[in-house]
């Protein structure tokens, strides 16, 4: 198709196998996670469908439903994210609609075959009662995870993630539990992660957890878990957090379907860095110092790291 429809905050720009999203920046009242997320390409076939429902004050609205498992970012944020915030929304002034009704049945008209109306949804138009129908999730993630941020403050120290392979937590003296300063600075290889759990920080308590492969005992509080971060108000907003989660899941999913071989003696991928090892150390001596960790605990701690190298 080739054709431009600009809305508020984002445009839509129609190409023959995909949608492209990009969205406005630099305006006050764009939603920081627009501005985050900058452009998504969305292959036709991670649509289920496409509706037209009347907007507030004098809009109208054109929303490209995703399939389900399509998306890392709708994944990961798991119908949390405000009505607003769906970067799958396109607002446009309501005497647009005859415009807005031709791209909504443009579009449809390249969905796959599978495709059906998402359930709840309703065309303005009384002639499409938009009557569920049953959509066939998507086999594997078909559009790209954001681009970043792939690091952001939270409560209780900082997460970062190399884009690929792992995800490091590192706690602040402020926010962080005793159990985690315990353990120490966390690095998680995603090769021994199935998954991850984002509660919203608009939500109260919100956090950032990863979910361990071997399935073993949590702690029933994400503070206490060293697997996880926190949220507080001011930290891991949205538009940082979430981005972050739905990389580390593409990252996990794109790693559970890739058989990975190891060949004898080759080193351990999940081998740490000598300088993360060194600087673990060094704050595992400050809680030695602080009282919080036992001579024995000290002792054992420093030799397991020391073992990683």
């Amino acid at each position: 198709m080739g054709d431009v429809l600009a809305g508020i905050h984002a445009t839509w720009e129609f190409e023959s196998d995909a949608l492209v999203i990009r969205f406005e920046r630099g305006n006050r009242n764009t939603p920081k996670l627009f501005s985050a997320l900058r452009e998504r390409r969305v292959p036709h076939e991670a649509l289920a469908s496409v509706t037209l429902t009347p907007g507030k004050r004098g809009t109208v609205v054109l929303h490209a439903v995703p399939r389900p498992g399509a998306d890392p970012l709708m994944e990961a944020a798991a119908g949390q994210l405000k009505e607003a915030c769906d970067p799958y929304r396109l607002v446009l002034p309501a005497d647009r609609e005859t415009l807005a009704e031709y791209y909504r049945d443009e579009l449809r008209a390249l969905l796959p075959a599978d495709a059906g109306i998402a359930e709840g949804a309703e065309d303005a138009d009384a002639g499409n009662s938009g009557d569920a129908v049953a959509v066939r999730p998507a086999d594997g993630f078909l559009v790209a995870a954001p681009a970043g941020p792939l690091s952001f403050k939270t409560y209780d120290g900082r997460a970062s993630f190399d884009g690929m392979s792992e995800v490091a937590f590192r706690w602040s003296w402020t926010g962080a539990s005793s159990e985690k300063w315990k353990a120490g600075d966390q690095t998680f290889s995603v090769r021994d992660l199935s998954g991850v759990e984002w509660r919203s920080p608009e939500i109260l308590d919100g956090y950032l957890r990863l979910v361990p492969r071997d399935g073993g005992a949590r702690p029933a509080q994400p503070d206490q878990d060293p697997a996880s971060v926190v949220f507080g108000l001011g930290y891991g907003p949205v538009h940082e957090s979430l981005p972050f989660a739905a990389a580390v899941l593409a990252a996990i999913r794109g790693k559970d379907r890739v058989p990975v071989a190891v060949a004898a003696g080759v080193p351990d991928a999940a081998r740490r860095d000598p300088g993360a090892v060194a600087e673990r150390i060094r704050h595992l001596g400050d809680l030695h110092r602080a009282g919080l960790v036992t001579d024995e605990e000290f002792s054992a701690k420093k030799a397991e790291l020391l073992a990683e190298l």
